[in-house]
């Protein structure tokens, strides 16, 4: 039976998988690589953690983070993250805001207020797009899926060493606990639970490289029939 999703030009590839699994480094390099756009989903949800914060709006009172969200002007600028004009490309990645981030992720009319602005990403030659649920809800017709996962131990690893070199204290054991109660709340979830997409490929990041990972999505992807003429049908476009 074929499908009656409507076709879309403008190639996507979806990376998804947990806090620290590597997925944000994978997905930039690989776009830098293609010469794809960026979306850094979790980026948009620590903007409205941040926001919350700010406004004094509680994390469990999803209508209201849901207005704040509809009024936030939020923008990508050369790497930077801004909120309603000020970078605040640091602020958003200290821990605290990466836990309340996960807590308002849960409300379903916190993630629909998000969908729209994650969607308007798609823009040729094409998208790499990561988060958790970005090949199951967001772009369920992605070309490519991957779903990267690695062990809570090695993530707290990574997490320590990415906390440490821009400035914050950090605790592995603290992490540890953080990044496993994360995980729970993340997939127990009823809005959009973590978890691959069902044609996902699964790769497990926990023994390899930055470089190696991303080796490995972008052999998938020029080996997908059509990739090649979409990503040269994307640059015509532009």
């Amino acid at each position: 039976m074929k499908s009656t999703r409507p076709f879309h030009p403008t190639p996507v590839i979806a990376i998804d998988g947990p806090t620290a699994s590597g997925k944000g480094t994978v997905a930039a390099l690989v776009a830098a690589q293609l010469g794809f756009h960026l979306l850094d989903s979790g980026a948009l949800y620590r903007l409205a953690a941040l926001a919350s914060v700010r406004y004094a709006v509680s994390p469990d009172d999803a209508d209201a983070l849901a207005k704040l969200i509809d009024g936030l002007h939020i923008t990508f600028r050369e790497g930077l993250a801004q909120l309603d004009g000020a970078d605040v490309s640091a602020e958003i990645r200290a821990e605290a805001i990466g836990n309340r981030a996960s807590v308002i992720a849960a409300h379903p009319g916190v993630r629909a207020a998000l969908v729209a602005r994650q969607r308007a990403f798609r823009k040729p030659p094409g998208l790499v797009a990561d988060g958790r649920d970005m090949g199951t809800v967001i772009f369920p017709d992605a070309g490519l899926k991957v779903f990267l996962t690695a062990s809570v131990e090695a993530r707290a690893a990574r997490r320590h060493k990415q906390l440490m070199q821009k400035g914050f204290s950090a605790n592995i054991d603290d992490l540890l606990r953080d990044l496993r109660e994360r995980d729970e709340r993340d997939s127990q979830r009823a809005a959009a639970p973590l978890k691959p997409a069902a044609d996902a490929r699964l790769l497990d990041t926990s023994a390899l490289s930055a470089d190696q990972a991303v080796d490995q999505v972008v052999q998938w992807y020029q080996a997908l029939p059509g990739a090649a003429r979409q990503h040269d049908a994307g640059h015509r476009q532009q």
